[in-house]
């Protein structure tokens, strides 16, 4: 993947796109982080349609485990610390 600085790729956006679809998705930084990712818009349509879930809302209904191996729960502890009870006595 080539990568562009944000000011190369705002002179030379022509290149930039036409390297994108000649060459794949083109990296763009700004001072040096990564920023944006230019992408052709058929490989943007399949991956937004490989998309399982459209929301949040619906992954989180989904009947499928959200997990491989289910929640992570900590062991219980058999001894149970802490205050004891307070009785009354009438």
């Amino acid at each position: 993947m080539k990568q562009w600085t944000l000011q190369d790729a705002k002179a030379r956006f022509s290149e930039c796109v036409n390297r994108c679809l000649s060459e794949g998705p083109q990296l763009i930084t700004r001072r040096g982080a990564p920023t944006a990712v230019l992408v052709p818009v058929a490989e943007w349509e399949h991956l937004q349609q490989s998309r399982k879930y459209k929301t949040l809302k619906e992954w989180l209904l989904a009947p499928t485990p959200k997990f491989e191996d289910g929640i992570p729960l900590p062991e219980r502890r058999s001894i149970r610390l802490g205050r004891k009870p307070v009785t009354f006595d009438d």
